[in-house]
């Protein structure tokens, strides 16, 4: 396999190029391919959904290890080549769409195969929102498997409580056990973007990290914290009027041993978890 080679002789072929405004950047490693691979463990029981095939540089690795590979590729002008490459095979499917919009609950239900799987290269502007809906959609997948931009992979992966935080970290961790796999260089890419990328496996958690109430609320809270990340927790909580004013948030936080200076990205997911609890019974 030379993907550089045979990446240049399809772009060259079809007359494409890189799209800017879907975020496209075509991968030409080998050794990344080789990795997101291996680090999905396809075989044959598996459905792999891949968002963003692209030219089908992972398609083509995927059709041979999995039971059946199902494609959500948003630009029209790559179905062709897709439909192109891999028409042959039995187990492939491509849909023609924006993964944000697709029933994937309904898409996996609907194939009697045993583990389902998610594997991208997903475009940098819009990594989150995937990723979010992934989660939150609660499906019946075993692994996500996916190349990011380093700088949101160390964001995710980090510990909640340490280092640079955000509100997803706690989401991710809430939801799954994530593992960094590779590191990839810009140079993996034609054309080469501005950062490096990584990627990263989220293993689904078949219950939640902790336990909380009300999940919908502890969310809410996480968002409205981070939302003013360079105040205190007391002083976004309170400035977001939604629970109560400074004196009553910060009886609970006392009543949690929590130090009234403390930052939001300083907290644990315990200690979100167990405000959440808390702040419903006592304020909200």
């Amino acid at each position: 396999m030379n993907v550089l080679k045979e990446t240049k002789f399809i772009l060259d072929k079809y007359h494409i190029t890189a799209n800017k405004n879907l975020g496209q950047n075509f991968l030409i490693d080998d050794e990344a391919v080789t990795g997101i691979i291996d680090a999905a463990k396809v075989s044959k029981e598996d459905l792999i959904i891949e968002i963003g095939p692209g030219l089908g540089t992972l398609t083509k690795e995927l059709l041979e290890k999995a039971g059946k590979v199902i494609c959500i590729e948003l630009d029209k002008r790559m179905m062709e080549i897709l439909e192109d490459r891999f028409s042959m095979y039995t187990n492939f499917k491509v849909i023609n769409e924006d993964v944000l919009k697709v029933n994937l609950k309904d898409l996996i239900q609907q194939e009697k195969i045993k583990t389902a799987k998610i594997v991208a290269n997903l475009p940098y502007y819009i990594t989150t929102p995937i990723i979010m809906k992934l989660l939150e959609d609660r499906l019946d997948i075993e692994t996500i498997t996916v190349m990011i931009q380093k700088e949101v992979a160390d964001r995710l992966v980090t510990e909640p409580g340490t280092g640079d935080t955000g509100a997803i970290t706690y989401a991710i961790h809430y939801y799954t056990e994530p593992k960094r796999v590779l590191e990839v260089p810009n140079t993996a890419f034609i054309p080469a973007p501005k950062v490096n990328s990584s990627v990263i496996q989220l293993e689904i958690l078949k219950t939640p990290s902790v336990k909380v109430e009300n999940e919908e609320e502890l969310f809410k809270l996480i968002k409205i914290a981070f939302m003013q990340k360079r105040k205190t927790l007391i002083n976004a909580l309170a400035n977001s009027k939604k629970y109560g004013n400074k004196e009553q948030i910060e009886k609970v936080l006392r009543e949690l041993k929590i130090d009234l200076q403390i930052r939001p990205e300083k907290l644990t997911l315990e200690q979100f978890a167990e405000l959440s609890n808390l702040i419903e019974t006592k304020i909200v």
